[in-house]
């Protein structure tokens, strides 16, 4: 096949052939490896891994447990907004998890303290900080 005395080779298509004649002309989009997932961003599923990191570093002092709370709503609606979108989706799930970690580990400790403070109600009154550790000390062991 002659074209005004081009030989094109068998193996390319017409629109390689005139990408390679014109080097201003983009490149032909073919799907395969070469392509990339759409460019975006999900800010819903920055900001619930955010509230979920810091949820979970906090979640000693009873604080992460509502960052916790806030990140696991904005993780939920950033992973239907990341199925509908495909952006984001690791950084919702991401958020997630860490905000319902962080969730658990709050409620964990505020159980641990409403524990403490029943078993040791007694010793709150001492002359002591000595007196206040042999009385918890007592309580814990039941000696």
């Amino acid at each position: 096949m002659n074209t005004q005395g081009l030989e094109m080779p068998p193996n390319h298509t017409a629109s390689t052939w005139a990408a390679e004649a014109d080097p201003y002309s983009p490149a032909p989009q073919v799907r395969g490896y070469d392509m990339r997932p759409p460019r975006g961003n999900n800010g819903l599923a920055g900001a619930a891994m955010v509230l979920g990191v810091i949820g979970l570093s906090t979640s000693v002092v009873f604080i992460g447990g509502l960052f916790g709370g806030i990140g696991l709503i904005l993780g939920i609606v950033a992973l239907t907004t990341a199925k509908r979108t495909g952006i984001g989706r690791g950084k919702a799930l991401t958020g997630v998890v860490t905000s319902a970690i962080a969730i658990v580990v709050s409620v964990l400790v505020a159980v641990f303290f409403v524990w403490y403070a029943n078993t040791t109600q007694e010793c709150y009154q001492p002359a002591s900080f000595q007196q206040y550790t042999h009385c918890v000390h007592q309580q814990l062991t039941g000696n």
